[in-house]
C-alpha cells in the first residue's frame, strides 16, 4: 500500500506538472506528440510501412489488418473539433493548418484504393468499430474532414463507409458504431440508413440501467465503454442527424451524459490517477471522453484541471512513446499484459479523446478561468462539500 508521504508526494508532483506548462500549451503539444507519427506517416503513405503492430496476447498478424485504421480514426475523432474550431490568427492557428492539412492528406492516401496504405474498411469485423470512429471525426469537423476534401477523395471515403456495412455489429455497444457512420453519410449528404440509427439509439434506451449509465447489450459492464463509445456517439448521433422520431430521447442522453461526467470528475483521485478496472484499460485518458465532451459542450467549464492531471497521469509516464515516438501498450507506461487479444498499436490512439476541450477557442473560459481543484483533491485534503445524489 502507498504510505500517506507517498500518495502527498504523487499529488505535489501531479501539482507541479500542472502548474510547469499552461495547460492549453500542454494539451496541445501532447496533441502534436500523438498525431505526429500517425499523420505525417499516412499522409505521406508510409503508414504500413512504419507503424508498430504491438499486440502482446493477440494475433500481430491478423491485428495488422486492422491497426492502421484504428489509429487514424480513433485519432480524427479526438483532435476534430480542434481542427474544426475557428482560431484567431497566431502561432497556434498557424499549427493547426499544417495539421488541417496532414489529416485530410492522410483520409485521401487512406481512402484511395491505390495507395500502399489504403484502410480495411470491410474485411473482418473490426472495420465497423474504427469507420465509426472516422465517421465521428466527420461529424465533430464536417468542414475541415469532409466540406475541404477532394471531390476524389469524398467519393472514396463514402465508398469505405458503405463497404463496412457488410459487417453485422454486434448485439452491444456495436450497433452505435454503424449508427454513427449513418449519421456522417447524412451529414455528408449521402443516402444513409435511418434503420441503422433507430435500432441503435432504441436498443441503448432500453439498456439504461440507471444514475447515468447503460448496459453495454443487456448487461452491465464495469469499466469505461459508456465513455469510450457509447454515450459520446450517441450525443453526437442525435446532435446532427435530421429531426426525427429520435428527437425525444434527446433530454434524456443529454442529462444522463451529465450525470456520467460528473461522476468522472469525482472518480479522478488527487493524483489524476483513476480506478484500472474494465476492458481497453491501454486506451489511457480516452477513458474521459464523456467529460471532455461535456466541457466542449459547455456543462463541465471547471473541469480543466481534473482532465489536465488525467492526462498528465496517462500520457507522461516514462514508456508511453517508443523511441520513434508511437504509443506503446499500458496506463502508466509501458505495461503491455494491459493489451486484450484485440488490443494493438492503433487503438491506442483513442487517448485523444481525452482533448476534445481544445476545440473551445483560447478565450472561452474553459482554458481563461484560473484552474479549479477538482472534487477528490479538494475532499482528501478536508474541504467541505456538499454530497453527491444519483440522477
Amino acid at each position: 500500500m502507498q504510505s500517506v508521504t507517498g500518495l502527498a508526494a504523487a499529488a505535489a508532483q501531479s501539482t507541479a506538472q500542472t502548474t510547469a506548462e499552461p495547460d492549453r500549451a500542454y494539451w496541445l503539444r501532447i496533441l502534436q506528440k500523438v498525431a505526429d507519427p500517425v499523420l505525417r506517416n499516412l499522409a505521406a503513405g508510409t503508414l504500413r510501412k512504419n507503424m508498430p503492430v504491438e499486440c502482446v496476447t493477440g494475433n500481430p498478424v491478423d491485428r495488422a489488418k486492422y491497426t492502421h485504421l484504428e489509429a487514424i480514426g480513433r485519432l480524427l475523432a479526438g483532435i476534430a473539433p480542434w481542427l474544426e474550431a475557428d482560431l484567431d490568427p497566431g502561432p497556434e492557428r498557424d499549427v493547426q493548418q499544417r495539421y488541417r492539412d496532414l489529416a485530410r492528406a492522410a483520409i485521401a492516401h487512406g481512402a484511395d484504393p491505390n495507395s500502399p496504405d489504403h484502410l480495411n474498411f470491410h474485411e473482418g469485423s473490426q472495420p465497423v468499430v474504427d469507420c465509426g470512429f472516422l465517421a465521428q471525426a466527420i461529424l465533430r469537423a464536417p468542414t475541415e474532414l469532409w466540406k475541404k476534401l477532394d471531390p476524389a477523395a469524398q467519393r472514396n471515403l463514402v465508398a469505405g463507409f458503405v463497404a463496412s456495412r457488410a459487417i453485422t455489429p454486434g448485439f452491444n455497444n456495436w450497433l452505435l458504431f454503424s449508427a454513427t457512420i449513418e449519421a456522417a453519410l447524412a451529414a455528408m449528404g449521402q443516402q444513409w440508413d435511418a434503420m441503422r440509427v433507430d435500432y441503435a439509439i432504441r436498443e441503448h434506451q432500453q439498456w439504461y440501467v440507471g444514475d447515468g449509465l447503460y448496459g453495454d447489450g443487456p448487461q452491465f459492464h464495469w469499466d469505461y465503454y459508456n465513455s469510450f463509445v457509447i454515450q459520446p456517439m450517441m450525443t453526437d448521433v442525435l446532435r446532427t442527424i435530421p429531426a426525427r422520431t429520435w428527437d425525444r430521447f434527446k433530454a434524456d442522453v443529454a442529462a444522463r451524459a451529465k450525470r456520467y461526467a460528473a461522476i468522472q470528475e469525482r472518480i479522478i483521485a488527487p493524483d489524476g490517477s483513476y480506478p484500472a478496472v474494465g476492458r481497453s484499460i491501454a486506451y489511457r485518458c480516452g477513458a474521459f471522453q464523456v467529460l471532455a465532451q461535456q466541457a466542449l459542450l459547455g456543462n463541465m467549464s471547471k473541469s480543466r484541471a481534473a482532465l489536465s492531471a488525467v492526462i498528465h497521469r496517462t500520457l507522461d509516464a516514462s514508456g508511453t512513446f517508443d523511441s520513434n515516438g508511437w504509443l506503446t501498450v499500458g496506463l502508466c507506461g509501458h505495461q503491455p499484459h494491459l493489451g486484450e487479444s484485440y488490443i494493438s498499436t492503433g487503438s491506442l490512439y483513442l487517448c485523444s479523446a481525452a482533448l476534445l476541450p481544445l476545440g473551445l477557442k483560447p478565450s472561452d473560459p474553459f482554458w481563461t478561468a484560473p484552474p479549479e481543484d477538482w472534487t477528490a483533491r479538494r475532499l482528501w485534503r478536508g474541504e467541505d462539500a456538499p454530497a453527491d445524489h444519483a440522477l
